[in-house]
């Protein structure tokens, strides 16, 4: 390896550092709650997020952000952020996953980011949803996208030495899961609805004692790529295939190169060796508690993990919210 590789290689665990990015998104997009606006909510989490990732000591490029530069002034795909310095690292951000959830007061709501290096993360293009399916380590070799839901239950019942009516699976509640739906119930396996937040679906999927076997359908490609960063430090497994929504947009993925036949593996979705990745709760859910105020503070709970020594820790947090506001000019309300 050249002197040179090594030196964009990140030798640090930055997920110490990027929880710092979390925690702001998630105190300034808590505010929020149960406001009804999930824009409020979304942009506070933005802005939050970006103040903090400037001083990160890294150069960054985003691969997976708030959309387009003319749609998304902050945070949007391509753009730089860290301070410049080594490493050379790729960037997926979801300032606030669960702005619905955030605006209405409804639990699960999260900050999320993940990192690893340049050029492995996996860049969408055009395609915004993905069909997916998500396992721990146990079941991994059990997944498949080509084979009917129903089967696969029927083998990881089998492999759990269990009964399909003791797997749980976790799906995204809309319509176009219907079908999907119907096999999962005839197969007789048990059904966990959500109404967003897939990333935490997907962490659950895979980690043990959740209650949860499963995650699977259609959700967010960008949600994808994220998840695959938290699965490479966890284990288990995340496959995903590209979901065009009309022929305009298949076509425009054809063009640019994409197969949208191909069956996508976490190593696919993000294939560096060294990733990264930093979650905080705004809303309590299953995974993480939200934001809680009480005399002037407000605690925050955070995962955070690298891949590269399979190390997840849990960070429990107090903040002084005057000394915050001092720091940065009121960002937290």
């Amino acid at each position: 390896m050249s002197t040179q590789t090594q030196s964009q290689q990140p030798d640090r665990n930055l997920a110490m550092e990027l929880v710092r990015t979390t925690e702001a998104a998630a105190l300034a997009a808590s505010r929020w709650m149960g406001r009804g606006d999930k824009e409020g909510a979304d942009g506070a989490a933005v802005d939050a997020m970006r103040v903090i990732l400037s001083t990160v000591t890294m150069d960054g490029i985003v691969v997976i952000g708030e959309g387009e530069k003319d749609e998304a002034p902050m945070l949007y795909n391509g753009e730089q952020i860290g301070d410049g310095s080594p490493p050379v690292v790729d960037i997926a951000v979801d300032p606030l996953e669960g702005t619905t959830l955030t605006a209405r007061g409804f639990g699960g709501a999260l900050a999320v980011i993940a990192l690893s290096e340049r050029g492995t993360m996996f860049d969408p293009g055009p395609c915004v949803y993905m069909e997916k399916l998500a396992g721990g380590p146990d079941v991994a070799g059990l997944l498949s996208l080509d084979e009917p839901i129903g089967e696969v239950i029927r083998r990881v019942a089998e492999h759990k030495e269990t009964t399909p009516g003791q797997v749980t699976v976790t799906v995204l509640d809309r319509p176009r899961h219907d079908d999907g739906v119907a096999q999962i119930r005839e197969a007789g396996a048990r059904i966990r609805f959500i109404t967003d937040g897939d990333v935490q679906a997907a962490l659950l999927a895979v980690s043990p004692n959740t209650g949860v076997d499963l995650l699977w359908g259609i959700g967010g490609t960008p949600e994808g790529v994220l998840a695959a960063a938290a699965i490479k430090c966890l284990g288990g497994q995340i496959l995903g295939r590209l979901w065009p929504r009309d022929e305009a947009e298949r076509k425009e993925a054809t063009d640019a190169g994409y197969d949208i036949d191909r069956v996508l593996q976490a190593d696919d979705l993000v294939s560096g060796d060294d990733a990264f990745f930093a979650a905080t709760g705004v809303t309590d859910g299953d995974l993480l508690d939200g934001v809680r105020y009480d005399k002037g503070r407000a605690s925050t709970e955070s995962l955070i993990m690298r891949s590269r020594s399979g190390t997840v820790r849990k960070v429990l947090a107090q903040h002084d919210q005057a000394k915050l506001r001092e720091l940065t000019t009121g960002l937290y309300g």
